[in-house]
């Protein structure tokens, strides 16, 4: 007869115990419990049945959300199932098939604290990796880079040296700031522009289309999204802001190593090149 250790027994308690204190499944290092600290979220995960990723919505190629069907679909999207594949020892296939990963859109500012909250398991969300964010999150290898794009209207400007005084919208909890800025100064011109936080991109295109700001600025693939017959990338041949994206997950989790594993699969077997030829990424 088999035995169960205090460990697995802990592990096959978690949810029930985490739903009782209202703190949520640990699954993770980071507990003052050792217990806890060394639960298995993959372990969580196949107990409950879904993988829970936090995904873009309104990012065409990337995350899509399609408001008739309540599907979402893109890049990112099928990455997720790649992972629950792995996580449940299955195929690619059969995880869409059985509806394996559970979805919920994020925001750049929602997305870190809905992993360290347990309500996600990972965030696979253009989500930039940063020596900052490693502090406090794990990230694979990235999957795909991209750069920084400023979007106006036609007409408006010419040239960066265009944007001194000039209000630039930006996601809440980007990087993109930082980027420009450092692009400015980069390539020597003085302009000085006012940045406007928002809290989703959606917002950011509504503001510059009423004309209460000037420029929307964020990684070129979003920026696709809003691009129109009116507007346009500002010196597109100025290419600055390295985005390197990676799937974040909560700080030492046994979930880190999975996906880790997978981003270097699809990265080295050709299958994130055929994606984005397939989402038009390209």
């Amino acid at each position: 007869m088999r035995t169960i250790s205090r460990r697995q027994f802990i592990g096959s308690m978690g949810v029930a115990a985490a739903a009782v204190a209202g703190l949520g499944l640990v699954g993770c290092g980071g507990s003052s419990s050792s217990s806890d600290s060394n639960a298995s979220k993959v372990q969580a995960i196949k107990d409950r049945g879904k993988l829970k990723c936090g995904v873009k919505k309104d990012v065409v190629g990337y995350g899509m959300l399609d408001t008739a069907t309540g599907k979402y679909e893109g890049m990112e999207i099928d990455l997720c199932y790649q992972v629950a594949a792995k996580v449940f020892d299955v195929s690619y296939e059969e995880a869409k098939d059985k509806d394996l990963v559970e979805f919920t859109d994020v925001t750049p500012k929602t997305r870190g604290p809905l992993i360290d909250n347990d309500t996600l398991d990972l965030i696979c969300a253009t989500y930039t990796i940063t020596d900052e964010r490693k502090q406090s999150w794990d990230f694979t290898d990235p999957y795909r880079t991209d750069h920084v794009g400023i979007l106006v209207k036609k007409g408006t400007m010419s040239s960066m040296a265009d944007l001194d005084g000039k209000h630039i919208g930006v996601s809440q909890g980007s990087t993109t700031k930082d980027a420009i800025t450092k692009m400015l100064s980069d390539n020597g011109f003085t302009a000085t522009p006012q940045f406007d936080e928002y809290p989703d991109y959606p917002s950011i295109n509504s503001a510059l289309d009423a004309g209460q700001i000037d420029a929307f600025a964020m990684d070129r693939s979003t920026l696709k999204t809003y691009t129109t017959d009116d507007k346009e990338l500002l010196q597109p041949e100025i290419e600055f802001g390295a985005q390197d994206y990676g799937i974040a997950t909560k700080k030492g989790c046994d979930l880190s190593e999975v996906t880790e594993a997978v981003v270097k699969d699809v990265t080295s077997n050709g299958w994130i090149d055929e994606e984005v030829s397939t989402w038009g990424l390209l």
